[in-house]
């Protein structure tokens, strides 16, 4: 692993409070030193003028689908997704086949086997084979390294088994990540109004998340422990969340890049790459999520990074698979629809996809300081293109952003020292 000094970008580091143009020198995997001006001999040196140069991005929701699903995405292809996208940390959700509710499983996740080109961290299910019937072994799953605990794709049915499960994910230090939905109530394609009227589809109402938002936000209360609400989607969701931080409870929530870009209105036709879960809601709902990104209600922006392989896409709308891809897409999307648009700053927009993921699952990234990981982001924010979803890396393409114009490029993407994306293009 050589030595690399970036000069002359402006370096934005939320964590750190800076915005200023600096130099950075990386040896040995970590930050050796920063300052105005560094001449160090160096094995590669990247010429940042005129670009932004951050943290590595985190992301706290993605699906890789491996083991059992790997013809939509392994940890090899999504994990160099993320770094074409400026992700240099991923959590990743256990729903995979089997699935992952046992330290052998989170082991294997993390196996260097995987052949991943960023850090990869594995989430462990709530429920054994995410039956909602027996809890998974929480404690050996935190020993063996997982980083949170989620029944992703669907919710506890059970609310004191969601009790006791937050009990001891409180125990172990490990925050549980909810998908909030009421299956009974879900039995649907797409959000409820007139838009799934006239296309004459089976909608599904804001109550079905809103309902499990609240049972959970009531449990977290009582046992203390912390929960992080995944892809939130409702107005009235994100009054409960900014009800429970008004009362100093450890709750958090994320948004992602098509619930603040999308709303139902956009379903014009029976195309099944915008049907995702929870589903596109009203504008009233996008604006909701807009508006509670600006005042710091939602404080994550996560890309619930969901592959499916084409046969699963390419089929009637109802029996669609849900879903879309967006580690490729998540930061010029974040950054032309929240800052190019005013709603907030660069520095705000960082902040949650760096240091307020990394302060979620406790540990030392997201922020650009000596002594730290060298795992950092150079963006072109200047950068005007047209997403083209045939250049993705990802194996899947199940994206209705492919064409959308947009404005931030990621052009390097550095973790632990070595670089991954280079000018553009992967290295390995």
């Amino acid at each position: 692993m050589g030595s690399i000094l970036i000069k002359g970008g402006r370096l934005v580091d939320p964590k750190n409070n800076v915005d200023a143009v600096r130099d950075i020198y990386v040896s040995d995997g970590v930050i050796a030193e920063m300052g105005e001006s560094i001449d160090k001999a160096a094995d590669r040196v990247i010429d940042a003028k005129g670009l932004v140069v951050m943290p590595g991005l985190i992301d706290l929701h993605v699906h890789f689908r491996e083991p059992g699903f790997e013809k939509k995405e392994t940890i090899a292809t999504g994990s160099r997704a993320g770094a074409m996208g400026g992700f240099t940390t991923v959590c990743a959700m256990p729903n995979t086949s089997p699935v992952t509710d046992n330290a052998i499983m989170i082991e294997y996740a993390l196996s260097p086997k995987r052949d991943a080109v960023i850090n990869v961290l594995p989430i462990g299910a709530i429920t054994k084979g995410q039956q909602s019937e027996e809890l998974a072994d929480i404690g050996q799953m935190a020993k063996a390294g997982a980083c949170a605990l989620s029944e992703d794709g669907k919710s506890v049915s059970d609310p004191a088994l969601m009790k006791n499960a937050m009990r001891y994910s409180k125990m172990f230090g490990l925050p549980i990540f909810d998908h909030c939905e009421e299956i009974s109530l879900a039995k649907g394609s797409m959000n409820a109004g007139d838009r799934a009227s006239v296309l004459g589809l089976k909608g599904i109402g804001d109550d079905s998340e809103e309902i499990i938002v609240s049972r959970d936000i009531i449990l977290a209360k009582a046992t203390g422990c912390k929960l992080h609400i995944c892809h939130i989607s409702t107005e009235g969701s994100i009054e409960q969340v900014r009800n429970a931080k008004k009362h100093g409870l450890p709750v958090t929530a994320e948004a992602t890049p098509h619930h603040f870009t999308l709303c139902d209105e956009d379903i014009t036709d029976y195309d099944s790459n915008y049907k995702m879960n929870p589903p596109l809601r009203s504008r009233k709902n996008m604006e909701a999520v807009r508006q509670a990104l600006k005042d710091n209600t939602i404080e994550v922006i996560a890309t619930d990074h969901a592959p499916h392989h084409t046969d699963e896409k390419n089929c009637e709308f109802e029996k669609a698979a849900n879903g879309i891809i967006g580690l490729e897409t998540s930061f010029a999307l974040s950054y032309t629809e929240l800052v190019e648009s005013g709603l907030i700053s660069l520095d705000e927009m960082l902040m949650k996809m760096t240091a307020k993921p990394a302060e979620i699952l406790g540990i030392d990234k997201g922020q650009l300081s000596v002594g730290s990981a060298a795992d950092i982001a150079i963006a072109d924010i200047d950068h005007v293109y047209a997403i083209d979803v045939d250049k993705m890396v990802s194996k899947a393409k199940n994206t209705p952003f492919g064409g959308r114009e947009v404005k931030g490029k990621i052009l390097y993407t550095v973790c632990g020292g070595e670089i991954i994306v280079d000018n553009g293009k992967l290295t390995r």
